[in-house]
């Protein structure tokens, strides 16, 4: 179904609202188009009797599963953008979010799995010496590739951070090679 809604916002509030959405002014209508899809879900499933939450923490899960699903196009957000749309602090966002992976981990399996596709194809070593290195900014995507790599192998080394480094993380060579056979990523001959 297709639906317009007008929204009056001065020229400040739209620049404000480009910069914490992370786009240029003029493709905000767009970028605010996808939270509008997510608000309208939202509504819709409250007034259809199909989720009707009582507590705030459900309602709050509940909006960031649907703006998982439109305006992060399927992937897990990392605690700096939850932060900004939620007013929140970042233990608060990285708890919010690990609620969400956990409630509804069915329904964002492919998200999950899009989300660390992404990262093992951002990783990248300087020589066969050296572990992988990729940077991370959410502590649950870490915490989902730990998880993947204890389903392969619980001998496999972790993913750590790069020590001294805010959010660089290394994967070992055995480690980054299982991860990727289990994802379907062709690993690169180094």
């Amino acid at each position: 179904m297709d639906i317009t809604a007008t929204i009056n916002l001065t020229d400040e509030e739209q620049s404000e609202l480009a910069q914490i959405l992370g786009c240029e002014n003029a493709n905000l209508q767009n970028e605010l188009g996808k939270y509008g899809s997510a608000a309208l879900q939202e509504y819709t499933s409250m007034i259809l009797g199909q989720k009707v939450f009582k507590r705030g923490t459900d309602i709050l899960e509940y909006r960031l599963f649907l703006l998982i699903e439109e305006a992060f196009e399927n992937k897990i957000p990392d605690e700096q953008d939850v932060c900004k749309l939620f007013q929140s602090t970042s233990t608060e966002a990285r708890s919010l979010i690990r609620s969400v992976i956990s409630k509804y981990q069915y329904q964002l399996k492919s998200a999950l799995e899009k989300t660390v596709k992404e990262v093992l194809e951002n990783a990248a070593r300087d020589n066969d010496q050296r572990p992988y290195r990729v940077t991370i900014n959410s502590q649950n995507v870490i915490e989902e590739l730990n998880r993947q790599l204890v389903s392969i192998d619980g001998s496999l080394t972790a993913v750590t951070k790069k020590r001294g480094s805010v959010s660089i993380y290394e994967i070992t060579a055995s480690s980054y090679t299982h991860l990727c056979e289990k994802f379907n990523i062709e690993v690169d001959a180094q």
